[in-house]
C-alpha cells in the first residue's frame, strides 16, 4: 500500500512539474495580438493631449512609396468604435472582397464628446443639462490645424480623406461639411443629432451649395427607425436626417454627390455597422461585369 501511495505521489509530482513547464513554455511563446498603434498628439487648440488609435493596413511600410486613403473616426477609443470600424475596413479591403482600397484608420479617442462635438446653443435647458458643451470650433481647429498635418507628416497617406461619425459625431460632421467642406472629401454621417439648438444647422448656408464649388465631395447619410429626439419641442430623427439630405441634394454644384440610406430595422444603437458597410458601396461602386 505504501508503494502505491509513493507511486501515486511520484506520478502527481511529475504531472505538476510537466504542467508548470508547459505553462512556462506557453507563456514564453505567447505574443500580443496587435491591431494597430497608439499615438499621441499634444493639442494647443484643445490645451490637452489626445490619444489616437491607428489601424495600418496589411503591407504598410513607411519605407515604401505606397500611400493610402485615411479614414478619420470620431468616437475612436478602443472601447468605442475603433476596433469595429477597423474590422469593417480590413474585411472590405481583402482581395476576395475588394470593396474598398486598403486604408489607414485614425480613431480619435474621446475625452468629452459633448464639449467637442457641439456648437453653442440658445436652448437654456441644454446648457443646464450639458454644461461643458459648445466648443466644436476648437475641435474643428484641432482637426484642421493639428491632426491632419500630424497624420500627413507621420504616415503614408494620399489625398483621400473620409470622416465617420454618429449621433453627436454626425452633428459635428454636418457642421464641418457646411462650414469647412474641403476638410474631407468623403463624409459618413450616421444618425446625426440635428435637433441640437432647435435644428439650426439645417438653416445654415454653405459654399458647397453654390454652383462654383469645385471640390468633389461624396456624402452618405444614414438613419434608422429612431423616433423622437430628446428635446422639449419634439423632433423626429428620421425627418431631420431626410431634411439634411434634401438640403444637400439641392446643391447647385455638380461636384456634390449625396446618398440617403434608411434602415427601418435598425435603431440608434445598431445602425453604425450596416451604415458604414453600405457607405463603402456608395463611395466605391463595383463595375457590373
Amino acid at each position: 500500500m505504501n508503494r502505491f501511495f509513493a507511486l501515486a505521489f511520484l506520478l502527481l509530482s511529475s504531472s505538476l512539474v510537466f504542467s508548470q513547464k508547459n505553462k512556462t513554455k506557453t507563456t514564453e511563446t505567447s505574443k500580443l495580438f496587435v491591431l494597430g498603434v497608439i499615438d499621441e498628439i499634444q493639442s494647443k487648440e484643445l490645451n490637452e493631449k489626445r490619444i489616437l488609435n491607428i489601424y495600418l493596413p496589411e503591407g504598410y511600410n513607411p519605407a515604401e512609396a505606397t500611400k493610402y486613403p485615411v479614414i478619420y473616426l470620431l468616437d475612436g477609443s478602443a472601447d468605442e468604435d475603433f476596433i469595429h470600424i477597423s474590422g469593417l475596413v480590413q474585411f472590405n479591403s481583402f482581395e476576395w472582397i475588394n470593396q474598398v482600397p486598403k486604408s489607414i484608420v485614425v480613431g480619435i479617442a474621446t475625452v468629452d464628446r459633448r464639449r467637442d462635438f457641439t456648437f453653442p446653443t440658445t436652448v437654456e435647458n441644454d446648457k443646464t443639462r450639458f454644461p461643458t458643451t459648445g466648443h466644436s470650433d476648437q475641435f474643428i481647429a484641432f482637426i484642421e490645424k493639428e491632426l491632419q498635418p500630424f497624420i500627413e507628416k507621420k504616415y503614408k497617406v494620399n489625398d483621400s480623406k473620409t470622416i465617420i461619425g454618429q449621433s453627436l459625431g454626425g452633428l459635428l460632421e454636418t457642421e464641418i461639411l457646411l462650414k469647412k467642406p474641403s476638410l474631407f472629401n468623403k463624409y459618413v454621417i450616421v444618425s446625426p443629432s440635428l435637433w441640437w439648438n432647435n435644428g439650426s444647422l439645417l438653416d445654415l448656408d454653405s459654399e458647397m451649395l453654390k454652383e462654383n464649388f469645385n471640390q468633389q465631395i461624396d456624402i452618405y447619410i444614414a438613419v434608422g427607425k429612431e423616433g423622437l429626439t430628446p428635446t422639449k419641442i419634439p423632433r423626429v430623427m428620421e425627418v431631420d436626417a431626410n431634411l439634411l439630405s434634401e438640403k444637400l441634394k439641392g446643391s447647385k454644384s455638380k461636384n456634390v454627390e449625396v446618398y440617403f440610406d434608411y434602415f427601418p430595422e435598425e435603431n440608434h444603437g445598431t445602425i453604425l455597422h450596416p451604415a458604414v458597410a453600405n457607405s463603402f458601396k456608395f463611395f466605391y461602386p463595383k463595375s457590373k461585369e
